[in-house]
């Protein structure tokens, strides 16, 4: 595999006359086959199996499980992590080779008991170490329907930014309507993986095995993009990075002393779907001319070969500065910085409710509802203008609204 990267600036073109400019720059990556086939996949499911869970929903999982079983080869590894209010290793991490047996011992699984999530991520990443080389993509499926009611949500978060540090891959999948959308959200963006909502039994087949094919599609882990900007650039210093596809998420940038250099953890690269990050940058007054103005590398492991810390060419951006400056705006990036919108908009919603501002809270929900209709995002835009309009009448959202709310923000509906 080898990386695509990509930039692309808000607007090509500076105004000499202006004292400081803002521009976003939006930087797109992908892995792009080259005939070395894929890497095995190393996956970890971390299921919960406390009481709530019981009938039809864990029935549903099991399902799931078997389905993923039949779309490993050989070569993949695979291992079973169980929780209620504690974890145990339920399936040893093993190459999936016998998948009747398997399917045959998690159909024994029965429900009972509270939930410590993060004594399962605990095991999870314990689990999925044993099988993770350099040659595979691991990964952690973090299955819950509740709260954490047995264990600590700063402890999640830590592990979960401790997987993303040893190249583990974290995704989160809450059943139903009563898990903690703010924990297993940021436990999906600590670890570099996807949130996803499983609103209905019925649904759960088709959500964690479309989760399965995004895996499918990693080729290249352990992604560092890293911005080195020139004299008179800087970053923004509120959030200045943030991923606004697949998912949007926003990024910390560790900078140098300097503020030269900015690096950002990116995580897995897929062949099918590009990873687009946007930056805020702000840049002080250019004579006329074309200008460098920032470096762009990114610094990746490929699986299919086994190698670490390899490193792209390194791009250079550009902006034109223009004395007879014509706003010329990017389309493409422009549909960035409105799903970015959509997301903050939405955040800032949920604060002001949380805040028991609700009248705050509709006029942001219904700015975002606008922002998806102008992206296209229909959706979106129902779900938001829905729950606004919920609001305004006086009513109270529903748990299944906060989190259709919370999902149509940042993805999409399953």
């Amino acid at each position: 595999m080898r990386v695509s990267v990509d930039w692309r600036l808000s607007d090509p073109g500076l105004d000499t006359a202006q004292p400081s400019s803002q521009r976003q720059l939006a930087v797109a990556l992908s892995a792009v086959p080259d005939g070395s086939g894929n890497a095995a996949v190393n996956l970890c499911l971390v299921l919960d199996r406390s009481g709530s869970m019981g009938g039809r929903a864990l029935e549903t999982v099991k399902a799931a499980v078997g389905e993923i079983l039949d779309r490993l080869s050989p070569c993949d590894r695979i291992s079973v992590v169980t929780f209620d209010h504690r974890a145990e290793v339920f399936i040893d991490n093993q190459p999936a080779t016998d998948a009747e047996a398997i399917k045959q011992k998690v159909a024994t699984l029965r429900a009972g008991g509270g939930t410590a999530i993060d004594e399962g991520l605990k095991y999870g990443i314990e689990s999925v170490a044993k099988g993770k080389t350099d040659d595979t993509v691991s990964q952690i499926f973090l299955l819950t329907d509740g709260e954490n009611e047995h264990g600590d949500n700063e402890r999640c978060l830590k592990i979960a930014k401790l997987a993303a540090g040893y190249g583990i891959t974290v995704s989160s999948l809450g059943f139903g309507d009563h898990w903690n959308q703010d924990v297993l959200e940021q436990i999906a963006d600590a670890g570099g993986g996807s949130l996803t909502y499983i609103q209905r039994p019925e649904s759960a087949v088709a959500a964690i095995t479309t989760l399965f094919a995004r895996v499918q599609s990693v080729g290249l882990t352990n992604a560092h993009l890293q911005l080195t900007l020139q004299p008179g650039v800087r970053l923004a210093e509120l959030k200045p990075v943030a991923q606004v596809q697949p998912e949007t998420i926003e990024l910390d940038a560790q900078k140098d002393g300097s503020d030269a250099m900015a690096m950002v953890r990116l995580g897995d690269l897929m062949v099918d779907t590009a990873r687009v990050v946007l930056a805020n940058v702000y840049l002080e007054q250019l004579p006329a001319g074309t200008h460098p103005i920032a470096a762009v590398q990114v610094r990746y492991d490929d699986p299919t070969q086994g190698r670490a810390d390899l490193l792209s060419e390194r791009l250079t951006v550009e902006i034109t500065a223009q004395p007879t400056y014509q706003p010329a705006p990017d389309p493409v990036v422009q549909q960035y910085i409105l799903t970015l919108a959509k997301y903050r908009q939405t955040q800032i919603a949920e604060n002001k409710l949380k805040a028991g501002d609700r009248q705050g809270a509709v006029t942001m929900l219904q700015s975002a509802a606008k922002t998806a209709i102008q992206m296209g995002d229909q959706g979106a835009a129902t779900v938001l203008q829905e729950n606004a309009t919920q609001l305004q009448a006086g009513k109270e959202l529903s748990e299944s609204a906060r989190k259709q709310t919370r999902i149509v923000s940042k993805t999409q509906l399953q």
